[in-house]
C-alpha cells in the first residue's frame, strides 16, 4: 500500500477527524460556573425536571427590557419619556408578584425608571442593533448570545446591557464574561471595532463601563473555552454511565434560596431556605 493511499485511510479514521466545535451561550457558561448541578438539571437532563414558577424580579426585568427595546425601535422624534412609560404598560406582566397591590406598585416604579432613563443616561443613544444575536468562534467553540443594545460611537460599536436588580459595582463591567463575549461577537458580526462595554442600571441611571484590550478579551475567551470544555466533558461522562453527582456536583451558596431547580437538589435545600418569588424586590 503506497503512502498516498494510507493517508486517505487515515483521513477516514475517526481518530483523525477534527473535533466538533462546542456551541455555547454566555448564559450557559454562567450557569456552569455558578453550579454544575443546576447546569445539568437545566440543559442536560431530558426530559427536563419541573422548575419553580415565575419570580417577580425576573418578570420586572423582562418588562423593562421589552419596553426599552420597543422604545429605541421608534423613530427618534417619537422617543419621549411618556412613550417609554406607555411601553411599560403595554408589556406589563404580573407573574411572580405577591399580589395585585405589589404588582401595581412596581408597575408605577418601572414606568418612572424607564421614563427617567430615556431622558437621562439613555437620551443620546444611537442604537445600531437591538436584541441582536451576535457570535464569535475559535478553533474550539462557537459562542452565540443576544445583546440588549449595541450603540454606535463614531466608528466603534459599544455593547450596552440593562440591569434592573442590584446596582452594579465599579468593576462589574470589566469582570463580566458575558459582556466581553458580546463585544467579541459584535466585532465579528457587525465588522466594527468593539472594546467598550457598559452596564446601565435603569432604576438609578448609573452607568458602569469598561474598555477592554486584546489581552483582557483573550482572558475571557480562554475562560469560556475552558468552561465549555468542562461542561462537555461532564456531559460525555454522564452519557457514558458516570455518576451524575460526580460529573455535575452541586455548588451550594446563598443563591440556592432563589434557584428554580432547588426541589431536585438536597444540598441546595439544606444550604438556604426557599425565598418567596418576590423576595428579590426587597432593598
Amino acid at each position: 500500500m503506497d503512502g498516498g493511499t494510507q493517508l486517505g485511510l487515515d483521513a477516514l479514521d475517526p481518530a483523525f477527524a477534527p473535533r466538533p466545535l462546542l456551541r455555547v451561550t454566555p448564559a450557559r457558561l454562567a450557569t456552569w460556573s455558578d453550579c454544575p448541578r443546576r447546569y445539568r438539571l437545566t440543559y442536560v437532563d431530558r426530559p427536563a425536571p419541573p422548575r419553580s414558577g415565575a419570580r417577580a424580579g425576573s418578570t420586572l426585568g423582562a418588562v423593562v427590557h421589552l419596553a426599552l427595546r420597543a422604545f429605541y425601535d421608534l423613530p427618534p422624534a417619537r422617543r419621549t419619556p411618556d412613550a417609554a412609560a406607555g411601553l411599560v404598560d403595554r408589556n406589563w406582566n404580573s407573574e411572580g408578584f405577591r399580589d395585585g397591590e405589589q404588582a401595581a406598585e412596581f408597575r408605577l416604579r418601572a414606568r418612572e425608571w424607564v421614563a427617567e432613563y430615556v431622558a437621562g443616561a439613555g437620551a443620546d443613544a444611537t442604537p445600531i442593533a437591538l436584541e441582536r444575536w451576535v457570535s464569535v468562534s475559535t478553533s474550539r467553540i462557537v459562542i452565540r448570545g443576544r445583546t440588549d443594545r449595541i450603540d454606535e460611537r463614531g466608528r466603534e460599536a459599544v455593547v450596552v446591557d440593562y440591569k434592573t436588580g442590584r446596582r452594579p459595582g465599579a468593576d462589574d463591567a470589566r469582570r463580566s464574561q458575558a459582556l466581553a463575549l458580546y463585544a467579541l461577537g459584535a466585532r465579528s458580526t457587525l465588522r466594527r471595532p468593539c472594546t467598550r462595554v457598559e452596564l446601565h442600571h435603569v432604576p438609578t441611571g448609573d452607568v458602569v463601563a469598561a474598555v477592554h484590550d486584546e489581552e483582557s478579551l483573550r482572558e475571557h475567551l480562554d475562560r469560556a473555552e475552558d468552561g465549555a470544555q468542562g461542561a462537555a466533558d461532564a456531559a460525555n461522562a454522564l452519557a457514558g454511565g458516570g455518576d451524575p453527582d460526580l460529573a455535575f456536583p452541586a455548588r451550594p451558596a446563598a443563591r440556592c434560596g432563589f434557584c428554580d431547580v432547588r426541589r431536585h437538589c438536597p444540598e441546595g435545600r439544606a444550604t438556604a431556605p426557599e425565598r418567596e418569588p418576590w423576595a428579590s424586590l426587597e432593598p
